[in-house]
Order: structure tokens, then sequence, then C-alpha cells
């Protein structure tokens, strides 16, 4: 797996994580089962989905561009930050060093790294937005995958990862809800609309405004 493509899906973890999914989910009363009380993981589901996983390698070619630009742009600052750590380190080395002694040289590398930070940010935007918007596109069928699977096998409550202490295997139906979302979404759109913003994808369209009456 390529660097940028481990970038990707890191943010795309933490993209999904930031999503509004239910943490609680119900269906009309059925009868009760030993997989009544199930347990998902929304955010694996999303990533490991069929849509999100062809979307990613679509993206390999289409965003090649920006992504031999940041990979690129990674390498020549992690050449650039060099010097300023072997200076940062060699001032923490020196006898009698203190936290004010080797403040030159800390604010040096931490500027340094902010600044290129935020520039592989701007080179990774347009991977960044299109990313979201897969991500979107597939989380807009969650909810309809995560009640799919609750029917299927007959499961009254579902809880996140986070709300379980101990569990057996089977309570686990997140494979399940992927299949369910393979269903829903077989594919999704890995270019969004010009303009497009993060949280769009479920936001009707606005009508357009009124025109003034010709006279």
């Amino acid at each position: 797996m390529t660097t940028i493509s481990k970038m990707i899906l890191k943010s795309a973890a933490v993209a999904i994580v930031a999503m509004t999914a239910p943490a609680l989910m119900s269906v009309p009363a059925m009868a009760q089962s030993k997989t009544g009380i199930a347990m998902a993981n929304y955010e694996a589901a999303v990533a490991r989905s069929q849509a999100f996983t062809v979307a990613m390698t679509q993206m390999q070619t289409t965003y090649k561009s920006d992504i031999d630009a940041v990979n690129a742009r990674a390498a020549a600052l992690q050449v650039e930050i060099k010097p300023l750590v072997d200076a940062y380190n060699a001032a923490v080395q020196q006898p009698g060093a203190t936290q004010q002694s080797v403040q030159p040289q800390a604010q040096a590398l931490q500027a340094k790294q902010q600044s290129g930070q935020q520039e592989i940010a701007r080179l990774r935007q347009r991977i960044s937005i299109a990313t979201s918007y897969v991500e979107e596109q597939i989380a807009m069928k969650l909810e309809a995958a995560i009640k799919a699977t609750m029917k299927a096998k007959n499961v009254d409550m579902v809880l996140s990862p986070q709300a379980i202490i101990a569990r057996e295997p089977y309570v686990d139906i997140t494979d399940a809800i992927i299949l369910e979302l393979n269903k829903l979404i077989p594919s999704a759109s890995i270019t969004p609309p010009a303009g497009w913003q993060p949280g769009q994808a479920d936001q009707p369209q606005q009508p357009p405004a009124a025109q003034p009456a010709s006279r």
C-alpha cells in the first residue's frame, strides 16, 4: 500500500468518526434470540465496503498528480526538517541544557513542522474532499443497512464497540452490515460537484430564487 493510500484511509477513519451514526438502533419488537443484542463498528463497515475500497483504488489514478505532489513534497520536507532536528538534539545534549536554552531550536523545528503540515494539507485538499464525498455517499445508506441487518438477524439493539466490555464473536454484525451496504451502494462517485464541501451530501437542493416579474 502506498504512503498516500495509508494517508487516505487514515483521513477516512477520522472523518467517519466525526459523522453522526446512530449508536443505538431499534426496530419493531421481534422474537427474542441469542443475538438480540449485537455490536457493530460503523467506521469499519464504511471503510471496508465495496464502494469505499473501489473508490480508493480509482483515486490512485484520477488524483495521481495530487498524490505525486504530496509524496514529493513530503519527502522534501523530511530533508528540510532534518537539520532542525539535529540542531535541537545537539542543543538538548549540551551540558547544562535547559528548556529555555533550547527554546530557539525547539521553536524553529515546531514552526517548520507546522508550516509543512499546512502545505501538505493544501496539496491534499482535492484528495481530502473527494474522500469525504465518498464517505458521505456511503454513510447516507448506513442506517438502512443497519436496519436490514437487524431484521435479518433478529436483532433488537446494536451497540458500538466502545459500549462493549466483553462479547462473543457472533455478536459482531459488522460484516453483515458491509454486505448490506454493498447491495445498497455498490459504487460511489469520486468526483464531487463543483463547490461541494463535506456535510452537503444529505442536504436538499435549494430552489432557485424567485425572479421579479417583468413589467
